[in-house]
């Protein structure tokens, strides 16, 4: 059995990462992003951080801040008006999981028009979205290596998937470091959602030698550190350790693929 393998085509890893971002929008040759993001993130300084780098590179950008935790169609519909007729060539997505499930979903529907229940399972999402990068703030959920966005129906409450090739961000940054702000019980779930991703796919029926290898490392990397990433927040090492270890179960999971523990959490998250 062959496995088809899909991921970002660059990854900036490791401290300091972010400061790197014009470099990497420069090689994907986009000159005009739209920032998705929320205030938390601008409160922390990190998008502060991203415009710095931008303007130094001249590139001109703006920003949307009104992500939602769980993205619903209509959070999103503004953001797609302002890209459409900002003519910006890409997106930033800077924050956890529901900030680049967001963004995939706007470079989606900017390129593509229609609603986002035109492209739920079981359509498989092939059309190339406008270019993402994915820059994650917490070590859980792998969207930003994954092919995977989910965005709720607003009027049925129903937790919509889409998955495809299309949806993988164009570039991603792993920097561990945005990381150590996160609160005690917010590194907790996001840490166990990602080795549950581990288990998951290195158990699925679709499993294969390279995901198990992503599975596995993960899991290595996870399970001794997430309790001193917890309870020890300044712990560099632990931190570095979590976040990678959760890009690579993204990696693992969009690969092979998830269980029934993710199958049940769909109608008790809606």
């Amino acid at each position: 059995m062959t496995q088809k393998i899909v991921m970002p085509g660059l990854m900036e890893i490791g401290a300091g990462a972010l400061d790197k971002v014009a470099d990497l929008l420069a090689l994907l040759s986009c000159r005009q992003p739209l920032i998705i993001t929320d205030r938390v993130m601008l409160e922390l300084g990190y998008v502060r951080r991203v415009e710095v780098a931008l303007a130094a590179q001249g590139m001109e950008y703006d920003v949307f801040l009104d992500t939602e935790p769980e993205p619903t169609e209509a959070s999103i519909l503004s953001s797609v008006d302002k890209v459409v007729t900002g003519q910006f060539d890409c997106l930033i997505a800077l924050g956890g999981g529901s900030a680049i499930d967001s963004a995939k979903a706007i470079g989606l529907l900017a390129k593509h028009g229609g609603k986002m229940r035109d492209y739920k399972v079981p359509h498989v999402v092939t059309e190339p979205i406008l270019p993402v990068i994915a820059i994650p703030t917490t070590a859980g959920t792998g969207s930003e290596v994954t092919r995977v966005t989910i965005i709720t129906d607003q009027n049925t409450d129903e937790k919509m998937l889409c998955m495809g090739p299309g949806l993988i961000p164009q570039a991603a940054i792993i920097d561990y470091e945005l990381t150590l702000s996160v609160p005690a019980r917010i590194a907790a779930d996001t840490g166990i959602d990602a080795l549950t991703h581990a288990i998951e796919a290195y158990v699925s029926g679709k499993s294969g030698p390279f995901s198990d290898q992503q599975a596995l490392a993960a899991m290595n990397l996870i399970a001794p550190n997430l309790r001193e990433a917890v309870n020890m927040p300044g712990n560099h090492q632990a931190k570095e350790k979590l976040m990678l270890g959760a890009t690579l179960a993204g990696i693992a999971f969009s690969n092979a693929s998830v269980a029934l523990v993710h199958g049940m959490s769909r109608p008790i998250g809606a």
